[in-house]
Order: structure tokens, then C-alpha cells, then sequence
């Protein structure tokens, strides 16, 4: 395997200023800016920093909710993401909120607060400072979502044994870090098949995303206990994107009600289904009914957000252009392969085609375990370039390593007086192309069939190929005897290999 194997496929993002247009939109951070110029000069708190009830009543007024059913809810969630956010200061007094304490008293000023520096971010405009802001908000509502429900939780407490207060949370199932992770896998499935080109609109069925997280992969006919396991994960994500829906990170068409009664009677409600977005076993006219949720542009950047600073490998489209070939060969190598084109292509508008051709080569040059793939890159960017690249290409013609690619081009090209290799480069060339090949870990049958056909155009092939002086020859003539249908070719292989072996002292 490459030593830098990409871990997620590329997206594309908007522009900054766009994404920060879209977060000043999302309903949450909106209405925790307007709750946060409604307290200017001040408005006074309680103990815990929440406003009194008088002043809860003007928050709701301030943001249309009062007289909503869940307008008390939104406000207080709103005024909790403009404190989290920094968006509101809070002054408490310690001696006012001790007392308060001491004496159980509910709904008195300890305290004020003030706009935050964070509404100054707001309001200088500038898209990163925007987005950071943004990105509170989201985190505030991510380990809301991730909180338990505890008055439902100790209501069900109740129901079952008559009792239940707040003595009995110490023994409820509950693991926030453990939700959190649930959330943030869930988080980054979607960001997957949002990226992956098979699934360019990004919309995904709830039944599906619940599945990537549940079913193996080898999993084809899943057992009616994992699809007991799927439900209750739909389940728990339809609560958990109910609640994020408001932050802009996600489209949530939720699971219908009608649904989560079905499965409260029947725990076979939800169909069986495969875990991948491309093949859903659910009735398409009955998709909606289960939930279809999908990141939005800004949700892209916030988890691609969240992913690097948890210290993830998350590329952008376009950030491979100002860089050099060495960094992009190295990249591109993991790159799905209309993304790898449009890397290449961005990459190649901002230079002279000869003197990409000569950055390119140069880059490929190596004997290290990563070369092979660094020229596969190479002559696939390299394709992409006109005649105008051509005196670069004849630079290298005498050169080991590059020769043999350099007549690829030349000849693909329509070029006249292209030179002949000799076998040496012939078999070098098929060695190092082999090795690139088998490192980037291919379809199995696609590189037999390549195995097979190579072995069937080239008399005596093993008996030239072990003496290749190539690092990877006796690498690549043992994953030859792996995959290589025939038994006698096979074990012909597998000796060449050890041949190559001991020409180099067993390395």
C-alpha cells in the first residue's frame, strides 16, 4: 500500500463568502445573532446564565415563537447556542449565585448579559470569522442532539416503576461520548457519500445511512437481528437530525410519524435494504416515508471542518493546483479518477505545458516504494498535455526510469522519429507499471486478466522479467503467481520470483 492512502474522496466547496451568506441563513445561528443585539446593553440572567422567565417570554417574541408549541424550546436552544458561541458574555456575581443556590431559589437576576465578541465577528463581515462562529453554533448543537432527553428518559423511568426523580440518572443506559461518536460516525458516512461520485446529489435514504453504520460489508442478505439493529439506529438519527436540521449542516426530510408507530407495534417495520446508496432495496415510491437526509454545501465544509481538526486526511477540490508536481503525484495516486482528471486538469492551467512536463518528470523520479505510483500519475497527467510538451518528453528518452514512459507519450502523441526501446526498458517499464498497479490495490480480476494477457503476448516472459533491476521485481512476480489462473504459470512465476530474490541477497 502507498504510505499516504487517501482516506476520503475530495469535494468541492463553495467559496467562503457564499458559505458564510449560507450560515448567517441557517435558522440557529440567525436567531442567536438577532437574540444576541435584543440583549444590547444588557438583560439580566439567573445563576445558570439562562434568562428569566419575564425575559424568555420577550426572546420568543423577539424571534416569532411565542405562542408556537415548541417556541419556548427553540428560544432557549437558540439562547444556549448565542452563549456557547460567544455570541453573548455572561457576568454573573458569585455571591448572588451562591446565594441563589444555597437558598434553591429559581428565576432571579444573579447576574447579566452582555453582546459577545463573537457578534463583533458577526458584524465585521469577514467570511472566516463568519464561519468560525458557524462552526460554534454547530458544536453547541451537536452535543445538544448527543444529550439525553432526560425528562423523557425519566419519565419512562417512571412508567415502570412508579417512581423516578432526579436520583435515578446515575443508573440511566446512557453514554454521551458514546452518542457523540454514534453522531459524528453518522456525520461521516454521509460526508462519504456526498463526496463519492456515484452519488453526486448527496441525498441519501435514512434506511441506507443507517445501514453503512450497521451491516458488515460481506453482510449480503442481512439476518432479521441486524435489521433489528438498523431500525433502531434510523431510529436514533431521525431524533438526533430533527434537532440538527436547524444549524444548516443537513436537508432532512424526517422518518415518517406514521412509521415510528409501525415499528413501536411490528419491530420488522423497515424492509430489508442494502447498505449502499447505489442499490437500496426499499420501494422508491415509499423512499420519503423512511427519511432522506443529505449535507448541504455548508454542511460539507463544516464536517470536512470538523474531520481535519480530529486530524483526518479531507481534501478540497482545487487545493492541489499551487502545489508542487511531488505533492500532486503523491495525491492523485488515491484520488477516484474524475477527480484525479480534474486535479490534473486545474494543475496544468497554471503552467507552460513543457515546463509542467518537466516538473511532472522530475517528480516521478525515484526507487522508493511510492515511485511506481508517483510515474503512473505521471504519465496519466502527462496525457492530458499537447505537442507543445514534447522537447520535455525527448529530454528524458536515454533516462532508465523515464524512458519508456517518455515513449509511451511520444508515440501516443503522433510524434515522428520515436526511438525503439530495447528489452531492457520494454520489461523495466512493464515491472514498475505492474507494481503501480498492484499498489493502488485494483479490481482483482481486472489485474488477472492483465497478469494473463501479459504472460500470453511475451514468449519466455519469466525467464527475462526476474532479471529486471527494478525494487519491486520480486514483489511484483510473486503477486503474478497469486493471480494467475493457470497452476503451471503460476508456479513458473512464484520461482522467477524467488530467482529475482536471491539476485539481490533475499530483499
Amino acid at each position: 500500500m502507498a504510505a499516504d492512502r487517501l482516506d476520503l474522496p475530495p469535494v468541492r466547496l463553495l467559496p467562503e463568502d457564499e458559505l458564510a451568506r449560507l450560515a448567517l441563513a441557517a435558522p440557529l445561528l440567525d436567531r442567536a445573532v438577532r437574540l444576541a443585539r435584543w440583549a444590547a446593553p444588557h438583560v439580566p440572567v439567573d445563576a445558570m446564565g439562562e434568562l428569566t422567565a419575564e425575559d424568555r417570554r420577550r426572546a420568543a417574541a423577539e424571534l416569532g415563537l411565542d405562542g408556537e408549541p415548541d417556541g419556548d424550546a427553540e428560544t432557549a436552544q437558540a439562547w444556549g447556542v448565542a452563549v456557547d458561541s460567544g455570541l453573548v458574555e455572561l457576568d454573573l456575581d458569585e455571591a448572588a449565585s451562591a446565594e441563589q443556590e444555597f437558598e434553591g431559589l429559581e428565576d432571579a437576576a444573579a447576574g447579566q448579559a452582555v453582546p459577545g465578541d463573537a457578534l463583533r465577528q458577526i458584524d465585521g463581515g469577514e467570511p472566516q470569522e463568519v464561519l468560525e462562529v458557524w462552526l460554534a453554533a454547530v458544536e453547541t448543537a451537536l452535543a445538544e442532539a448527543a444529550a439525553p432527553d432526560l425528562e423523557g428518559l425519566l419519565d419512562g423511568i417512571a412508567d415502570a416503576d412508579g417512581e423516578g426523580g432526579p436520583d435515578d440518572l446515575g443508573g440511566l443506559d446512557w453514554d454521551p461520548e458514546e452518542e457523540a461518536d454514534f453522531l459524528d460516525g453518522a456525520l461521516a458516512n454521509l460526508y462519504f457519500f456526498s463526496a463519492i461520485e456515484e452519488n453526486e446529489g448527496g441525498a441519501v435514504p435514512l434506511p441506507v445511512l443507517a445501514a453503512s453504520m450497521v451491516v458488515p460489508d460481506e453482510m449480503e442478505d442481512p439476518t432479521d437481528a441486524v435489521l433489528e439493529e438498523v431500525t433502531e439506529v434510523m431510529m436514533r438519527l431521525d431524533e438526533h437530525f430533527r434537532v440538527l436540521a436547524a444549524t444548516g449542516l443537513i436537508e432532512y426530510r424526517p422518518l415518517d410519524e406514521a412509521l415510528i408507530e409501525e415499528a413501536d407495534a411490528d419491530e420488522a417495520a423497515v424492509p430489508a435494504q442494502a447498505p449502499s446508496p447505489e442499490s437500496p432495496d426499499i420501494d422508491p415510491d415509499e423512499v420519503s416515508r423512511y427519511g432522506i437526509v443529505q449535507l448541504t454545501p455548508l454542511g460539507l465544509y463544516g464536517v470536512r471542518a470538523r474531520m481535519i481538526d480530529a486530524g483526518m486526511h479531507a481534501p478540497a477540490a482545487g487545493e492541489l493546483a499551487d502545489q508542487p508536481a511531488s505533492v500532486l503525484l503523491q495525491a492523485l495516486f488515491g484520488y477516484p479518477d474524475r477527480a484525479a482528471r480534474s486535479e490534473a486538469d486545474q494543475w496544468l492551467s497554471t503552467r507552460k505545458p513543457a515546463d509542467a512536463a518537466r516538473e511532472l518528470l522530475q517528480a516521478a523520479r525515484g526507487d522508493d516504494r511510492d515511485a511506481p505510483g508517483r510515474r503512473l500519475v505521471a504519465q496519466q497527467t502527462l496525457s492530458l498535455l499537447g505537442t507543445e510538451a514534447e522537447p520535455a518528453l525527448r529530454e528524458v528518452l536515454d533516462d532508465r526510469e523515464l524512458g519508456g514512459l517518455a515513449r509511451v507519450w511520444l508515440t501516443e502523441t503522433g510524434s515522428a522519429d520515436v526511438p525503439a526501446p530495447d528489452q531492457d526498458m520494454v520489461f523495466w517499464l512493464t515491472i514498475d507499471t505492474l507494481a503501480a498497479q498492484l499498489d493502488a490495490d485494483d479490481d482483482p480480476e481486472l489485474l488477472r486478466e492483465l497478469v494473463t494477457d501479459l504472460v500470453a503476448r511475451h514468449d519466455s516472459f519469466f525467464a527475462a522479467a526476474w532479471r529486471v533491476d527494478h525494487p519491486a521485481t520480486a514483489d511484483v512476480l510473486e503477486a503474478m503467481g497469486r493471480l494467475h489462473p493457470d497452476k503451471a504459470v503460476a508456479k513458473e512465476a512464484r520461482k522467477a520470483a524467488f530467482k529475482a530474490r536471491s539476485a539481490t541477497g533475499g530483499q
